[in-house]
């Protein structure tokens, strides 16, 4: 199967562990990513216009036209998304999604566009108290503007942030939230609680100025165990075949964890539907 994402770094996770559960099941995968940081459909709009007035003009994939890409290969599924920091907010998928749907169409008609359905983030996120809104409202309203995205072009979703939501709901571990002023008296090696969330993870990194370990936060990003599960579910969707019989399991992930991770997977594929 030959898969190319018109995305961010939320379809560029699927990296890390995508290849290898799809070599375990026995089947075979080119995927390309057609990703930029934090894009959104509005800036991977602007892109494909500036490549369009300009021939001479090559933005994407270190230096090639968009139409050349999805023109080049014959993709078998290429896929769209909104950028997670404007997914809950219906005004930002229009006009930019139809237009990068058709220009899709018009240059690989052969392909099935999908969408992937991105991710409320961890309740530690301080986004969530600029925006004003909760983890739970930021799940509804994004879940509500991917299905309503899907209605008006008839498209297939890839639910990664159901499974998300799902493993939130269901994980024997709950993520405990902390004050966030306790980020401030760690020292190394110490960290938050994280366990219990398959997004997020903080670290300790070298402050490249002063040259001194400062935590380096993510609040928003798959860890390992959410790539994993996300890598399963776009394996079960996309070969229809079930994520609870894919042999693989990362090194870093417990079995047991790893059959909880199938198996919200495979109850995500089912529950959109």
């Amino acid at each position: 199967m030959n898969i190319l994402t018109i995305g961010n770094s939320f379809s560029w996770s699927l990296r890390q562990y995508f290849p290898d559960v799809t070599a375990s099941m026995g089947e075979k995968l080119k995927i390309e990513f057609a990703n930029f940081g934090g894009c959104e459909l509005a800036r991977h709009w602007s892109y494909i216009k500036a490549e369009k007035a300009d021939p001479l003009c090559r933005i994407y994939c270190g230096g090639k036209r968009l139409c050349d890409i999805l023109s080049g290969t014959p993709w078998d599924v290429v896929t769209i998304q909104q950028a997670s920091h404007e997914s809950w907010r219906a005004e930002s998928f229009e006009p930019f999604a139809t237009n990068i749907i058709g220009y899709v169409r018009e240059f690989a008609p052969q392909a099935e566009i999908m969408i992937q359905q991105t991710w409320a983030y961890r309740a530690d996120s301080p986004r969530f108290a600029e925006w004003n809104i909760s983890q739970a409202e930021m799940h509804a309203r994004l879940t509500e503007n991917y299905r309503a995205l899907a209605a008006r072009h008839k498209l297939r979703v890839i639910p990664t942030g159901l499974a998300v939501a799902i493993s939130r709901e269901t994980s024997p571990v709950k993520f405990k939230n902390y004050p966030p002023e306790l980020l401030t008296t760690l020292n190394w090696p110490d960290l938050p609680p994280q366990a219990g969330d398959v997004v997020g993870q903080i670290h300790w990194m070298k402050d490249q100025t002063t040259g001194e370990l400062k935590l380096g936060p993510d609040f928003i990003h798959l860890n390992r165990r959410g790539e994993y599960m996300q890598a399963c579910l776009w394996f079960a969707l996309l070969y229809g075949r079930s994520a609870e019989e894919i042999p693989f399991v990362p090194e870093e992930i417990g079995d047991r964890d790893a059959a909880f991770l199938r198996a919200t997977a495979e109850r995500a594929k089912r529950e959109w539907a």
